[in-house]
This record gives C-alpha cells, structure tokens and sequence, in this order.
C-alpha cells in the first residue's frame, strides 16, 4: 500500500541547495518535505569548494545558518594569479570593497542538516526509484520507495535541487528542455591534507606541465589541485607524486612555504560547462546543479546554486503570502540572464590558466597575452575582481 504525505513545496535533493530552501520557506512557515537518494552521513561527508561570495554569506546569515560560518571562515581580499612564474595578485577588496570567504561546502551541509534536523525538517533519505509526475498540473506528485514501502507526496509545487544526474531536469519533457554544454579535456585532481596552506590566499597558477590551485578549508586544513588528464585514475597517483608535481607547478619560491603531509582524501573532479534552458516546467522548478554546472575555476557552483535558491524562495514566498505568480513565472528568466553571465566568467578564467592539448603556438600565446593584459591593466583586474566576488542579484 502506497503511504500519501501533503505538503507545500517537496524538495528533491538534500544538498546545501535543497537544504537552504528548506530552511528559507522554513522561516516562513511554508512546509515542505525533503528527500534524497543518499543517507546523511554520504551527504555530509562530501567533499566540494569552499569559496563563498558575499552575497552568499548574507544569505546563510539572514537564514539563520551562519553562526559558525562567522566564527570559523576565513574572509580573504584577494587572490594571486600565477604564470609561468610570473605573479599577478587580484586585490578585491581594493578594486571592489568586497570580499569572499573562506567556509567549506562540507561544513555549510552539516550546518543546515543540523538546523532543518532540529526545526523539525521531514527528511526521507535513502530513498530508490524518484519519479515525478503530473508536474504540469496544480498537483504535482513525487514518487519513491524507502525501506521496501511505496511514498507519494502529493504538493503544490517540486524544487529540483538534486544535481546534475538527478531525476528532475530528466522529467522535463524532451520537447521543452535545450542543453548546451561544453566538456573540457581533463579534470582536477584534488587532495586533502591536515596541513597549514601554503599561503594565505588562494593561488591559481598555469605552468607548460598544467594548471595547479592551492586553496585551504581552514587554517589548519589544505585543499590542492592538480590539472591531469580527463582519463587519469586517482590510484595513478600516490601522495608523493602529487607532492612533487605540485611542487614543480608551484616554483621554487612559492614551494619553499608548502608542507607536505598523508592526504585526507583525494578524488577527480572532470570539468565542464553546462546550462539546460528553461529552469522550470509547469510547477517544477531547478536550482543549482540540476540546472547549471561550471568548471570549478571561478569558484562559482555552489554560489550560483544559492542564487537560484534566492530566487526560488521570494517567488514561492510570494505566492503563498501575497497571491501573486510573477516571480514564479519569471524565475527562469532571472535565473538565467545572471547564469550566463557567470558561466563566461568561468569558462573564461578556465581558458586563460589551463593548459589545452591542442592548443597551437598561437593559441599559448593568447593566453600569455591575456595575463600580461589583466596585470598590467587595472580595468581588466577589476572585471574579474567584480565577477568573482559576485554579480548583483537582482532579487524582482
């Protein structure tokens, strides 16, 4: 016998986009139902980026969720550029007045979890076999079995927060969905190490042997990136090879600073470009992955995702206090006239530091030519210092 549960809005994805819109429409008494194909403990223990506009952290703060983000990150006013040697450091906060911060995407997981866990959040994790249905009508449906039992939540609405492989883009129906992608030809290697950062900025280098990141979770915690192959294995790579190609990318003098150590964690990460247009289909609406994926160059995943889950919850706050559908309606629209904005940022800061297998003599030297113009010219420094502290919302 199939168990029938109501609400307002069913979520689907338990990730910090479908958390936070939990905890948003939470805050106004509009219920909702999460669920996930995966148990807490996998979706906490995730591994992902950790550099946070500041529009991002206001939206945390304002949600009731930031009390250990302020006390714990790390707010950073600036990055370094780094190529062939030659370094360049993009001052934000002086080209701006803005900054990032520093907080792991781990850790703003558990932050949420725990805040939804203790105000009473109905989570179903672990679900199988998700399918949406009737989503065109004014009473969508979301199926799943969990513990061998047949669920259907019957709701006003289905937010799909569950990443790019999830079920919900995949319930629009072919006719009403154009995708445009581009795969690049390798992917990062990441490694975790309880180790102090190298520096205390982020630092994002091309050398002739590849692209390299260092960034940090903590004072006490580094994340390092290695460009490598689309078709590389992470068991290629044991702890002291990534220690000394890192070393090589990152030249003698910034290397002199880095400490080695056991990785926590390490995984590979391919990379790509991706936007499915429209990001909504009767009363089924995406955000963040399921919509939307860029390389992880500008930083920009998990903060386009918090933009779109902004966006999200004016319109069905506004529905539900006000009457009204026009945010509702116009939330792709929005969406997506920002989306592709920041998509061109990432593809391009991709293009400038990464190296291409079949980029010609001509095409290296564009990307020299491009560095060379960014640390020479203070207009071109602020383009990418106001892109990747973020582009205005615009909230309707």
């Amino acid at each position: 016998m199939t168990k029938r549960i109501r609400t307002a809005v069913g979520i689907v994805g338990s990730g910090p986009a479908g958390l936070l819109l939990s905890q948003l429409l939470a805050r106004q008494g509009i219920d909702t139902i999460v669920i996930d194909r995966q148990p807490r403990e996998y979706i906490e223990g995730r591994i992902r980026a950790g550099v946070l506009e500041w529009s991002t952290v206001e939206v945390l703060s304002d949600a009731g969720v930031g009390e250990r983000m302020m006390a714990e990150g790390l707010p950073h006013g600036g990055f370094d550029l780094a190529f062939q040697g030659d370094h360049h450091r993009i001052d934000l906060e002086g080209l701006t007045g803005k900054r990032v911060m520093v907080y792991g995407q781990t850790e703003i997981t558990k932050d949420l979890f725990e805040k939804r866990a203790t105000g009473g959040q109905i989570f179903h994790l672990g679900v199988s076999d998700t399918r949406l249905e009737e989503i065109h009508s004014d009473k969508p449906r979301i199926h799943f079995q969990k513990d061998s039992e047949d669920y259907e939540i019957e709701c006003d609405f289905i937010a799909g927060c569950d990443g790019f492989h999830g079920v919900s883009r995949q319930a629009f129906p072919s006719d009403t969905i154009a995708l445009f992608e581009r795969v690049y030809p390798f992917g990062w290697l990441g490694l975790l190490t309880a180790r102090p950062p190298v520096a205390e900025e982020l630092i994002y280098t091309n050398h002739e042997r590849g692209f390299s990141l260092c960034s940090m979770r903590s004072k006490a915690l580094s994340r390092y990136y290695l460009q490598v192959p689309v078709d590389e294995t992470v068991e290629a790579w044991s702890d002291d090879r990534f220690w000394d190609e890192l070393t090589i990318r990152l030249g003698e003098d910034t290397s002199r600073s880095l400490e080695t150590g056991p990785s926590i964690e390490k995984s590979i990460a391919p990379l790509r470009s991706f936007v499915a247009e429209p990001m909504q289909y009767g009363r089924l609406f995406l955000a963040g992955d399921a919509a939307h994926i860029v390389p992880p160059t500008g930083a920009k995943g998990l903060n386009l995702a918090v933009a779109d889950v902004r966006l999200l919850s004016d319109a069905l706050i506004a529905h539900y206090r006000e009457g009204t559908a026009t945010l509702l309606e116009s939330y792709s629209e929005r969406c997506l006239a920002r989306i592709w904005k920041v998509e061109r940022f990432s593809w391009y800061l991709t293009t400038m530091m990464h190296q291409f297998p079949d980029n010609n003599a001509f095409e290296q030297r564009m990307q020299r030519a491009e560095f060379e113009y960014v640390a020479q010219s203070e207009c071109a420094s602020m383009a990418i210092a106001e892109n990747y502290v973020g582009l205005p919302l615009e909230r309707g």
